[in-house]
């Protein structure tokens, strides 16, 4: 989700409610301790150099067990830092502390937002080597097809 996407649902909610993956909701007295932009610049195993930019959230759960965060109060939060980091309109990346602290893409259901489970992946996939994914395939529905195809009488020989 991009930041002008968040921007334009928040005004349509009554609550700011995040769900993780796996059906585990946020603490709903959670704080947006830092909005921020994050600059990657790296060099994939194939040698390309490669730049990536997210705009990051960072959610925090404290004792403080009568906070709730409003949808207004969030948006003028990524208003402020849209102008005063002059962050652009770029994807989101949601971090949140559960056993430790994860990297999350964020989606939205229609009623709350959800933290999206990242994974890694090889970028330069021609480079490294790696061969390609074979099919899988289930011996036992093999034998059945052929089974079915080749009884006595069947006409297949």
């Amino acid at each position: 989700m991009k930041l002008s996407e968040i921007k334009s649902i928040l005004p349509t909610l009554d609550n700011v409610v995040f769900e993780v993956e796996n059906g585990k909701f946020v603490p709903e007295h959670f704080h947006v301790t830092e909005i921020g932009m994050v600059t990657k610049n790296f060099i994939d195993c194939g040698g390309i150099i490669r730049k990536e930019e997210k705009v990051n959230f960072q959610l925090w759960n404290a004792n403080d067990f009568e906070h709730r965060l409003k949808p207004s109060k969030l948006l003028h939060i990524i208003q402020l830092s849209e102008e005063k980091l002059e962050i652009g309109d770029f994807e989101i990346e949601v971090e949140y502390q559960d056993n430790t602290i994860g990297k999350y893409d964020l989606e939205f259901s229609g009623e709350h937002f959800i933290l999206k489970n990242k994974l890694t992946a090889c970028l330069a996939q021609d480079s490294c080597g790696i061969p390609p994914q074979k099919q899988k395939l289930s011996l036992n529905e093999s034998s059945k097809s052929q089974e079915n195809c080749c009884t006595p009488n069947s006409g297949c020989c």
